[in-house]
């Protein structure tokens, strides 16, 4: 269940002989790394069965080694694994800026060779938005509007993708709480400065919910702390109960 889960928040979706064929294949080989001879598809299935088993180290040092590749597919799961990498707290604060850049470059990358690919739009959107936070908030609040057009783009590309529609609410509920300060950077940054609403953010964490209930933790906790924005108590505590009881399966899900 849980890497169904984080497949479908991927946008990628195995099939049930995947499954068998990486069983067998890591019993066989122990999960080697995978060599310059090896299909891309192959490497793309090893690669979404190690992401689905939370293998994040082992992971990054397979698509490592295709970062020269020309396949998107490849470069998009290139970019969310270094990001996933630079987030461990084993990583140092070295690492974690040089990961973070990596994986901007690699989504761009993505992007160039494949404009179509709604995953390589989502992951350049949010890399992007992770720059930011060494750029500085002028640098960020800059990329906001390019950030929400790849999201768009991605959920255009693929409806059905329940995390980037999630990640639209939350650029909605970051704006509809920007603080003055923030505000008046976006003023000198735009001649029509990007605003929204807590009702605006409420209506894209409901679709994303619609769109894969209760697949993500932090989509939960969102709904409630809109809510509790919007002054609905009631509503609030039904999410954030749900958010709550929410089986903490990662990080993440302990921390929401």
């Amino acid at each position: 269940t849980q890497v169904l889960r984080k497949s479908l928040q991927t946008g990628v979706v195995l099939s049930a002989g995947s499954f068998l064929v990486y069983e067998a294949h890591k019993l066989i080989s122990g999960f080697a790394e995978v060599h310059a001879s090896f299909k891309v598809e192959d490497v793309i299935e090893q690669a979404d069965y190690l992401y689905g088993s939370g293998e994040t180290e082992k992971l990054y040092r397979l698509l490592v080694q295709h970062k020269d590749s020309d396949d998107a597919e490849l470069l998009w799961r290139l970019a969310r694994s270094s990001r996933d990498l630079a987030q461990l707290g084993g990583t140092s604060a070295e690492e974690k800026k040089q990961l973070t850049y990596d994986s901007l470059e690699y989504a761009k990358k993505a992007l160039e060779k494949n404009e179509s690919n709604f995953a390589a739009h989502k992951w350049y959107g949010i890399c992007l938005s992770d720059v930011g936070d060494y750029e500085g908030i002028k640098t960020k609040i800059g990329n906001a509007v390019i950030i929400k057009e790849h999201f768009q783009r991605a959920v255009e590309l693929n409806p059905k993708d329940a995390t980037t529609i999630h990640l639209i609410g939350v650029w909605c509920y970051s704006f509809a709480e920007m603080p003055w300060y923030q505000r008046k950077i976006a003023a000198t940054l735009f001649a029509t400065p990007p605003t929204s609403t807590f009702q605006e953010a409420l209506r894209y964490f409901h679709m994303a919910e619609e769109a894969d209930p209760n697949f993500y933790s932090k989509n939960l906790l969102f709904l409630g702390k809109t809510y509790l924005k919007l002054n609905n108590k009631k509503m609030a505590l039904l999410w954030l109960s749900k958010a709550k009881e929410y089986p903490a399966q990662t990080e993440e899900d302990k921390q929401v």
